[in-house]
């Protein structure tokens, strides 16, 4: 019997052991599969452009490398300026969305007034709208009000967001009603409550939420194309179209490949810095009330 029972416990061991190799081999061949165009993107903008050009067949390995791609990436087109674009309308537009979300969804999550549930179903039911409807309204509002051509009409079609809203307002909502309570018979303020307790205790998903739109902001394409057509308000998403029309040319891959790190390496290092915290967020939705 006790023969038994060490020959089951070693086979389970031995399963046990098979089935974490089996499950690490297809998790690394499922990396290696991710980080492939990454590393395509990395190993071509480190190649020259003859080198590049006389390859018949593709090589995953240079043995000249050179980094004047990504000098000709600032000097062919101005990359600084489309990167500082970037970084203006992403921080402006971000900051006021989270302004305009926390309250909103405080608003509907604490607060009692005629109405609610009505206007925050119809909120909703702007979720059913297609992007592009939206698309063609914002272009006829911002065009008529002469804001074509600069920042705040970047930045104000894209203040606010349903779906952060919707997000946010669950959240809130989960914090036990005992503190809201409890604060107000201290004579706290719904802003005070608000700034002292619900945005700590709801952090991870506020941060969440701020590593979402960041990127959002940041890959925003069509909303820019459409809005401006003056290279001085370029976004780098317009700037790669500029770099292939009017910089580089359309045969100097590796080129436009520099440019593409330099553009992709802000969104790396944010989600390798703040990896743990989104993670949380998207997790957690949340507290355990």
């Amino acid at each position: 019997m006790l023969a038994d029972s060490k020959k089951q416990e070693r086979w389970a061991q031995q399963k046990k052991s098979i089935l974490s190799a089996v499950s690490y081999t297809l998790l690394t061949l499922w990396a290696m599969i991710v980080l492939l165009p990454f590393y395509w993107m990395l190993l071509t903008s480190v190649k020259s452009y003859a080198s590049y050009n006389a390859e018949h067949t593709p090589t995953f390995f240079t043995l000249t490398p050179t980094l004047q791609n990504y000098e000709d990436a600032f000097t062919a087109v101005p990359l600084t300026q489309y990167l500082i674009n970037t970084l203006i309308f992403t921080v402006a537009t971000t900051a006021i969305m989270l302004f305009v979300i926390v309250f909103s969804a405080y608003a509907f999550a604490r607060l009692n007034f005629k109405g609610k549930n009505l206007v925050f179903t119809l909120y909703l039911s702007l979720m059913m709208i297609p992007s592009e409807l939206v698309i063609i309204t914002n272009f006829a509002t911002i065009t008529g009000l002469d804001l074509r051509n600069t920042f705040l009409g970047l930045i104000l079609p894209s203040v606010t967001s349903v779906f952060y809203i919707y997000l946010l307002k669950e959240t809130f909502e989960q914090v036990p009603d005992e503190l809201y309570r409890a604060a107000r018979v201290d004579g706290t303020s719904d802003l005070k409550y608000l700034w002292k307790v619900m945005i700590p205790i709801c952090r991870p998903t506020l941060i969440t939420i701020l590593i979402l739109k960041v990127i959002e902001c940041w890959n925003s394409y069509v909303w820019p194309r459409l809005i401006t057509d003056d290279p001085a308000y370029y976004l780098v998403s317009n700037g790669i179209q500029e770099i292939r029309e009017n910089g580089f040319g359309r045969e100097n891959i590796p080129a436009m490949m520099a440019a593409v790190v330099v553009i992709s390496i802000p969104l790396i290092v944010l989600f390798l810095m703040f990896r743990k915290k989104i993670m949380a967020g998207v997790s957690r939705g949340g507290i355990k009330g």
